[in-house]
């Protein structure tokens, strides 16, 4: 097991020579569409801190992409891996059935909101969890049209691309997209100033004029938007809409797939605004690192399909499923739900401060260990991307692991692992602050 100090340390600058060596031979072997945030090659981690090939110790803010939830090679997943690997490593669950994947379907049936009896299918990427819940939507309604949102991020695969808003880099190029796929306004607070119900009755509106609700299958939204700026919808925005497709007989699709599964302090986002969907999508943080995802849902919903008709070679592979038992263990007994909230407001606490003192921080939000700041032009209001390209290279230099995000580029998300502990993430919000301040410094003084 990886026990790693936790603190930062650069060994070198960053990339350091094993890391550069490691890029050569990665142009030279991969497509140039493989991109990488940061300028090295890891080597092992630890909860908070990922430590790179040539021993620079990283604070990481990013999680793998909101994967490594409950820390890097947390001993319990890395555990519960090597047993399950000694005894069986694949055997495909449509040939030969195993206990895991009953076991973590069933825990994933009780912990999803709502009392009516669920059912969950397996499979091994978000993406494949969304096209399958598109799937099963449409053949449980009988209806085609599926709704998404504004600043929407639902994969890059052929379907979902279709349901992503971002066209570059993720959809320039690649079309042309699915059909049925119909977009309309979100609840951008920043932006559009109204309150939840508003938005809704103007996505709803669109809704009714574009598509027409006995045509719509389903709607299917972030309940906290990821890539597209980490947009935090008004009160009252999701359970408006939600009951507008409950009157409808639309299925409504909680894509939880980047805040599920205690990132934002409970298990799932969209219980922070009471709001029980019908389906709900989820993958990243639920096995530690392993490829695997989830749909829940409403049993009649899922029994719609036909046997035969869900699954996949690799669909609930048996190493992942015992990673993800052992995840949502760890987050029981450890308290790992309290633990987001209170690194939340620890983090929260710091950016509106931020906000107070530099007028290039336009917004901060977020929820439990999902947090972001938007920068912006304070004498136009315009996103300000260049100057977050600036603060995020040099975190990243400085050793921070942080990423980007938003669909006009200026929005700095924070993802920690819920397991780091404060004085790691108050170092990192210390480099980040520094960071931030320079960049506005050295941009006054140009």
């Amino acid at each position: 097991m990886s026990t790693i100090p936790q603190d930062n340390h650069l060994a070198t600058a960053l990339p350091g020579p094993r890391a550069q060596a490691l890029e050569a031979r990665a142009a030279a072997a991969l497509p140039r569409a493989m991109t990488a945030a940061m300028a090295t090659f890891a080597e092992r981690t630890d909860r908070g801190i990922l430590e790179d090939v040539d021993g620079n110790r990283l604070i990481d803010f990013g999680s793998g992409i909101a994967v490594t939830t409950v820390g890097g090679a947390a001993p319990q997943v890395a555990a519960a891996v090597c047993e399950q690997v000694g005894r069986l490593t694949h055997t495909s669950f449509a040939i030969t059935r195993y206990a895991g994947y009953v076991e973590l379907a069933e825990r994933l049936n009780a912990l999803a909101p709502g009392d009516a009896p669920k059912k969950t299918a397996l499979f091994n990427s978000g993406a494949e969890a969304v096209e399958n819940a598109v799937k099963i939507a449409r053949r449980a309604s009988g209806r085609q049209a599926i709704v998404c949102f504004d600043h929407a991020f639902h994969g890059r695969t052929a379907l979902t691309m279709g349901l992503t808003a971002k066209a570059v880099p993720y959809k320039d190029g690649f079309g042309p997209f699915a059909p049925e796929l119909y977009r309309v306004p979100t609840s951008y607070p920043f932006l559009d100033g109204l309150d939840g119900p508003a938005a809704a009755s103007r996505a709803i509106a669109a809704i009714e004029s574009q598509v027409g609700a006995s045509r719509t299958a389903a709607v299917i939204i972030e309940p906290i938007q990821g890539e597209g700026g980490f947009i935090v919808p008004a009160p009252g925005f999701l359970a408006t809409l939600q009951r507008w497709c409950a009157d409808n007989d639309v299925i409504f699709i909680a894509d939880e797939i980047q805040t599920g599964i205690a990132r934002t302090g409970a298990w799932f986002a969209c219980e922070h605004e009471g709001v029980v969907p019908d389906m709900v999508t989820t993958a990243k943080g639920l096995a530690g690192g392993m490829p695997l995802s989830a749909v829940t849902a409403r049993a009649e919903i899922m029994d719609s399909v036909p046997p035969g008709g869900l699954g996949g070679t690799y669909c609930g592979n048996p190493v992942a499923c015992a990673a993800a038992l052992a995840v949502l263990d760890m987050i029981e007994s450890q308290g790992l739900l309290a633990r987001a909230r209170d690194l939340g407001e620890r983090g929260m606490e710091r950016l509106r401060g931020w906000q107070e003192t530099m007028a290039q921080v336009g917004d901060v939000r977020g929820r439990g260990a999902m947090m972001a700041l938007e920068l912006t032009d304070p004498r136009t209001g315009a996103p300000d991307a260049a100057l977050t390209g600036q603060v995020a290279q040099r975190a990243r230099a400085a050793g921070l692991i942080l990423l980007t995000c938003g669909t006009r580029g200026n929005v700095i998300r924070l993802l920690p692992p819920v397991t780091m502990d404060d004085s790691l993430f108050d170092r990192g919000m210390d480099i980040l602050a520094d960071c931030l301040e320079s960049a506005i410094q050295d941009r006054a003084e140009a």
